[in-house]
Formats: C-alpha cells, sequence, structure tokens
C-alpha cells in the first residue's frame, strides 16, 4: 500500500466553502451568527427525527458549543452538580466523559459496562446508587452512560433506574450521532444528551460540540453559562461563573457543510461493518463487535475487534520491548514522555503485537479505552466493577472505519490481520 490508513477522520464534503464563505464576507466571524442558529436548527431536525412506528413526537433543543467536553460541563452544571457530589459515570469511555465532574470539585464514582453493548450495566448502576446512598447520605447528582464506539446502550433500563431514584442522566453520545435505540436518536433519552463534532467524529466543525436539551428554557440557559454568564445590563455585570463555550460562525458554517453528508457518513460506517464482518468470518480467535439486538442500530463509527487470548500472532514475544514516542494515533496532543513500556494494566502481549504489525503495514489500530477506574488519577475514586471493562480492554483493538477508509482498504486491512495470526 502507498499510503497510510488511518483509524478515524471526517472528510470534508465540498459543501462547506459556500457557508464559511457567507461567515467572513458578512463579518460574522465570533461566536454566534447564522451558521451558528443554522447548525443548531439542522441538528433539531436531526436529532428529534424518529424512524418507525413510535406514536410520540420529541421536541428537544440543541445547543452549539466549542468541544464535547464543555457539553458535559454544562450538562453537569445544569443538573446542579458541584463540590462534594458524586456523579456515575460509565468506566469504559474516554476521560472527557469524567474530567468534567472533577472541574465541578465533585467525585466521579465509575460504573462498569455490560458484555453485550459494552456500556453502563443497568445492575451495577442501581447496586451503586443503592450503596452511595448508604454510605454519604445521598443520592448521586447525576448519571453519564455512554455510547462507546457508537453502539447504544440498554438506555431504557438506565432510565428506568434513573426514574427510579429520581436522577438525571446526561447521555454521552459524542460517539454515536446517528446511533438509534428503537429507532430514536441517541442522546434523547436523557435530560441531557452529548454530541461531538471533533476532527475524528462522523462530521466534524475541526473541533466542536452540542448539548442537547429537554426543552427552550433549558437551552437558553445553557447559553447564558456558554457565553459569560452576562446580566442585561449596559455593561459587563456577572452574577454567576461562566465560560467561554460556543461555537463559532466558522466552525458552525462547516458543520453546516457536514450535515448535507451525515446520513452517506453513517451508511459508509455501516457498510465498512459489514464487510469486516463477511471478511473475518471463520476467523478463528477473532470477534466483531455487533449489534447484540434489533433495537440498537449503532453507527460504528469505530468497528472494534476482541482478539482471544488463546490467539499468537507474530512478534508478541517482542511486544512491549519498547515504547511509544509521542501519541499514539500522531496529531493527539503532547505527551509525557516515558521510559516504562509497561502499566499495572495493559493489552495482551498478542493485542500489542498485532498493533505493531498493522502500523509496520501503514494501518492504524488503537486499543479500547482504558478504563477509568484503572487510570491512576482515578485510582482513590469509588467504582463498582465486575472485570468485564477491563477484560475488553485487554483483548480489543479499534480498526479504520472512517469516511476516508475504502473497501479494498477493508480488505487489505484483514489480510494484514490473517496473515500475522499464527495457526
Amino acid at each position: 500500500m502507498d499510503k497510510r490508513i488511518y483509524l478515524c477522520l471526517a472528510h470534508m464534503s465540498g459543501n462547506e466553502m459556500a457557508y464559511i464563505q457567507e461567515a467572513f464576507d458578512t463579518n460574522w466571524v465570533v461566536p454566534l451568527g447564522p451558521n451558528v442558529n443554522g447548525f443548531e436548527a439542522d441538528l433539531e431536525h436531526f436529532v428529534n427525527d424518529i424512524q418507525g412506528n413510535a406514536s410520540y413526537e420529541l421536541n428537544k433543543k440543541v445547543v452549539a458549543l466549542s468541544a464535547g467536553t464543555a457539553a458535559v460541563h454544562l450538562a453537569l452544571l445544569a443538573c446542579g452538580v458541584g463540590p462534594g457530589d458524586e456523579v456515575l459515570v460509565q468506566s469504559f469511555t474516554f476521560c472527557a466523559s469524567s474530567h468534567p465532574v472533577t472541574y465541578l470539585g465533585a467525585t466521579p464514582v465509575f460504573v462498569d459496562s455490560e458484555p453485550e453493548t459494552w456500556n453502563m450495566s443497568p445492575e451495577l448502576l442501581e447496586r451503586a446508587i443503592v450503596d452511595r446512598m448508604t454510605a454519604t447520605g445521598k443520592k448521586p447528582k447525576a448519571i453519564v452512560p455512554v455510547y462507546l464506539y457508537g453502539m447504544p446502550a440498554r438506555i431504557e433500563d438506565i432510565c428506568a433506574i434513573a426514574d427510579k431514584y429520581d436522577i438525571p442522566v446526561i447521555e454521552d453520545a459524542a460517539e454515536g450521532l446517528g446511533s438509534r435505540y428503537d429507532g430514536r436518536v441517541c442522546g434523547t433519552f436523557g435530560r441531557y444528551g452529548v454530541l461531538s463534532f471533533n476532527g475524528n467524529k462522523m462530521i466534524t466543525t475541526s473541533g466542536g460540540g452540542a448539548l442537547i436539551c429537554p426543552d427552550e428554557e433549558a437551552k437558553q440557559e445553557i447559553m447564558f453559562y456558554a457565553t459569560q454568564a452576562r446580566e442585561a445590563y449596559p455593561y459587563y455585570q456577572h452574577e454567576k461563573i461562566g465560560y467561554n463555550y460556543r461555537m463559532s460562525n466558522i466552525c458552525a458554517g462547516i458543520g453546516r457543510g457536514q450535515m448535507t453528508v451525515l446520513d452517506e457518513h453513517i451508511a459508509h460506517h455501516k457498510r465498512l461493518q459489514a464487510l469486516y464482518k463477511d471478511l473475518l468470518e471463520g476467523t478463528e480467535g477473532i470477534t466483531l463487535h455487533e449489534n447484540p439486538s434489533t433495537r440498537q442500530d449503532s453507527n460504528f463509527w469505530l468497528v472494534t475487534i476482541l482478539l482471544d487470548e488463546n490467539l499468537h500472532v507474530k512478534g508478541e514475544e517482542h511486544a512491549y520491548e519498547t515504547t511509544v514516542k509521542g501519541a499514539v494515533g500522531g496529531a493527539a496532543g503532547v505527551t509525557h514522555v516515558t521510559t516504562q513500556p509497561h502499566t499495572d494494566c495493559e493489552p495482551n502481549r498478542n493485542v500489542e503485537a498485532m498493533r505493531i504489525a498493522l502500523d509496520t503495514a501503514g494501518i492504524e489500530s488503537r486499543p479500547l479505552w482504558k478504563p477509568m477506574h484503572l487510570q491512576p488519577v482515578y485510582r482513590y475514586n469509588p467504582h463498582y466493577t465486575d472485570g468485564t471493562a477491563e477484560s475488553l480492554f485487554k483483548r480489543g483493538l479499534c480498526l479504520p472505519s472512517g469516511p476516508c477508509v475504502m473497501e479494498e482498504d477493508v480488505a487489505y486491512i484483514v489480510q494484514t490481520i490473517k496473515e500475522n495470526i499464527i495457526e
């Protein structure tokens, strides 16, 4: 192959330039303007669309923000989270689901996953609620389930438990734009829903996110905090702490262009998932993650596989002999240099050997998210776990599945995987 195949990069449609040019022509280059309003309207139309035989209607509102992390932060703020509170967060996720809890002086309490969707276990969630109420004398302030790699969680069960104890749900659908549960867009079941438009998501605004709100009143309150919490005076009067979290009109213009290809991107990801399934069929020791039932309709943001711990891969005896230089995935930010290749919990040797083999062949892959309750920064936080997320982390790999990945690329990736398996 004469190119490198990346894990997941968003793809420009060619429709973005008209909106961007309009923003420059009209001098709307600030965190408000026609593109912001238009992007929010486009998103509201999308998230309120229900497929199937549902007899109800939705009227969710959307606020465009600078990042998905900002959306998590503001949702927690809107739910009243503050110093001394606890928030129940899925452990198997990216750190942006839990870090905003600490921004507010609260404590993330981690809940393990169930093995079918890989998302928050309703059974462990209820156990955690009861135990935290006994231990602290008060209820957790919010519940944050995640749609990992786009897979819909058992959100109906999670919301039923949340309703039982009157705890608001904030759905982290950053990876799940376009995923559905029973025909309903993920992010519309709880009180708030989080979306991300980072450069590796289903669509991108180069950076950015959005918060799905229950109604217009909630939307206005979120926008108040996202624009520095100013009171209505002819000068700057602040009675609350606000944030500079609003999306710019330029980025929103990119988003409006991207919305024209969102359905196309979702269909492409699903088509690649089906091709991976077909080409990996019968490969002993490799399990592809799929929709566990007809209720789940994943966007398959990332295609993920599990390697059986007894599967042997070429070069696994040399796994972890050297340290990684920089961030895995290239332009993922600045990392601290380490001279120690091991941590106390890491993917199995065959998984690391396969990652190296794919990298050598010009194919980017990556381990699954390391569970938050196993991260050193959260080593003292309460957690309710049964080993599910840890087991998945040790066995899993993410494979390329973005809009720039073609069908011939998938064939090459699967061929490389098979060539590196020791029979």
